[in-house]
Formats: structure tokens, C-alpha cells, sequence
């Protein structure tokens, strides 16, 4: 029968290497994470001026706004008083004659404020009293027989037109001289204010002055681009 035999030394060694590996593999496995986090920190030692470096040159700065006076930056455009195309449009005493200015190519101007008008509107009481309505215009002398209806509309169209703009002044008035005319957007049509006698001093000029046919104003209202009189009567176009 035949045995292995192994010399001491041989043992020694072969039990030294096995014991070797057996401690290594029982070794905490926190002494690898600590040796891969303090590679890390090496690595990030040495890159890290590189990256701050070339973060601080691609840096934009931006020079502080010089100070100004804050009344140098007011919005344009801007204003507490109404236009007169508010003043109409809130006010249910006129909104016959607004419906009326409406239709005509004036009525974009209400909101303009490159434009002054001094408007005479007429309550819808004045209006309903006329015996021919704005839109019908003044009695023809002759009768008309088989008028089409385009030309009817057309008719209509213009005598709206002269109607609106009998009662508008493209200018400020001044009522403290009487008597006093002013032209309206009608052409040759003028518009006269007159005095009333024994009238209270202490009143508004408004007030103290009629128009044509003894229409008085009965009411005012100021806009950003005009004035508004309520009148109790209407001005007679050409």
C-alpha cells in the first residue's frame, strides 16, 4: 500500500497560503467601498479646479441698471377720465343717438385720443318727440314712387350721417361770451348758444346758455377727448 507523504515545510506553506485566501475572503466589505471612495476623492481633488476654473470664465455679469426718476417711466396712453365713447355707452338717457352714431364712420373717433369733440346729444326723450325720425330725414317735396331699396338704404345712411354729425363741434367751446357760434362736423352747419336772462351767476356756463330753438343743456359729463351735453331738444341739420 503506498502513501503520500508530504514534508513538513510543504505542509506548512500549503496550510499558510489556504489560510491566506480564507482571510481575505471573510474581510469586511467596507475596507473596498473605502478604497473606492478614496479614489474617488483623489480623482475629484484633481479635476475639480479644471471644472470651477472653466465655470467662472463662461460666467456672464451683468452691469446694475443705472437709477432714473420713476415719473420718466409712466405708461403711455394712460388716463382716469373716460373717452366719450364710455361716457355713451354708460349713459341710458342717450343711447338712441348713440345707436344712431354707431352706423357713421365718426364713431371710431370716440375712443381717439387725437381727436377733441364738444358733442350736443340729445336725450332719447328729444328724440322719440321728432316727428320724422333721424334715419327718415326732412319731408320731400315731391313724393317718391318706386324707389328701390338699396336706394332707400342709401337715403337712410346719409341722413343719419347728417343728423350725428350736426351735433358734434370738432373743437373745445367757450360759453362765457354769448352769443357765441361754433361749425359742426356738417358741413356749413353752425350751432349758436345764446344767453339766458336772470340766471343765477353762481352756475355753470352750461347752464346760462341755450342752443338753436330754445334747446337748453340739461347736463355735462367730461371725457379724455371731449365733452358731453345732454340736451333736451336736437339741433336741426342742413
Amino acid at each position: 500500500m503506498c502513501r503520500w507523504r508530504t514534508s513538513p515545510d510543504r505542509a506548512y506553506g500549503s496550510f499558510r497560503s489556504h489560510l491566506e485566501l480564507w482571510t481575505w475572503s471573510f474581510k469586511p466589505r467596507a475596507s473596498v467601498a473605502n478604497l473606492i471612495t478614496m479614489r474617488l476623492s483623489l480623482l475629484l481633488a484633481f479635476i475639480l479646479p479644471f471644472t470651477v476654473s472653466a465655470s467662472f470664465q463662461e460666467q456672464i455679469i451683468i452691469p446694475p441698471m443705472p437709477q432714473t426718476n420713476q415719473e420718466s417711466i409712466a405708461s403711455p396712453f394712460t388716463s382716469s377720465q373716460p373717452t366719450l365713447a364710455d361716457l355713451l355707452t354708460i349713459e341710458p338717457s342717450a343711447s338712441i343717438y348713440y345707436s344712431y352714431a354707431r352706423e357713421t364712420e365718426w364713431s371710431s373717433r370716440f375712443t381717439s385720443e387725437s381727436v377733441w369733440f364738444t358733442m350736443l346729444v340729445p336725450t332719447n326723450k328729444a328724440v322719440m318727440a321728432l316727428a320724422r325720425k333721424p334715419h327718415q330725414g326732412p319731408e320731400p317735396v315731391e313724393p317718391r314712387i318706386g324707389i328701390s331699396e338699396q336706394e332707400l338704404d342709401e337715403n337712410s345712411r346719409r341722413n343719419v350721417e347728417r343728423w350725428v354729425s350736426a351735433h358734434i363741434i370738432p373743437s373745445r367751446v367757450s360759453l362765457s361770451d354769448t352769443p357765441v357760434s361754433y361749425e359742426t362736423l356738417q358741413d356749413g352747419k353752425l350751432v349758436t348758444f345764446n344767453s339766458i336772462p336772470n340766471t343765477k351767476p353762481d352756475s355753470p356756463e352750461w347752464m346760462r346758455v341755450t342752443l338753436e330753438d330754445g334747446v337748453r343743456i340739461i347736463g355735462m359729463k367730461k371725457a379724455h377727448n371731449g365733452v358731453l351735453y345732454l340736451i333736451d331738444g336736437t339741433v336741426v341739420p342742413n
